[in-house]
């Protein structure tokens, strides 16, 4: 009668040994490391336009929505290379400071990269630095999030439209290595 109860110990005893073993025996997995940043640096500028007439008009900060479409170089001349385009919908009003509206949309077209990106705009001062965050992308930048650091470009010339300087540190995650193109 004490047969049956001594082999269910015994089974219960070797599972658990067993187990025990199995965790101290098993090599330790390796840890993957941390996936790979990506910098770039771009400038937001104003496309020229043929016609004088054909001018953008911009929003006043107190008025309301500010929408811009502007072209992506890779350097501060008005000749250097387009790699894309900068589009945005930002309301500076104080009760809409928060808004998920609040979008800045880079857009790639080269053969290095070809994609979107989406900057949320949340907490935008005046200031000559801005840090916002990378919420995601498309193709080449497929689930990217990060920093981008905006600044207003130091060569400026009288009247003419303002160039800005974007920095971008884009991470993606879930991928042992970066594969863009």
């Amino acid at each position: 009668m004490m047969l049956p109860g001594f082999i269910f110990c015994a089974a219960v005893l070797l599972a658990t040994l067993t187990v025990i073993l199995l965790a101290l025996v098993s090599p330790v997995p390796e840890r993957k490391p941390s996936p790979p940043w990506l910098d770039l640096s771009l400038y937001i500028q104003q496309p020229h336009i043929a016609s004088s007439n054909a001018h953008q008009p911009v929003a006043q900060a107190d008025t309301g929505a500010f929408i811009f479409h502007r072209k992506l170089t890779e350097g501060p001349e008005n000749t250097s290379r387009v790699v894309g385009k900068a589009q945005g919908f930002i309301i500076p009003m104080e009760d809409f400071a928060q808004s998920a509206f609040n979008i800045i949309y880079f857009t790639f077209h080269t053969p290095e990269y070809s994609g979107s990106l989406s900057v949320q705009a949340k907490h935008v001062s005046r200031k000559d630095r801005e840090e916002l965050t990378v919420m995601g992308g498309t193709g080449s930048f497929a689930f990217a999030r990060g920093l981008a650091v905006f600044a207003q470009s130091d060569q400026q010339s009288p009247g003419a439209e303002s160039t800005y300087h974007v920095k971008l540190q884009l991470r993606f995650p879930n991928q042992s290595h970066t594969t863009l193109g």
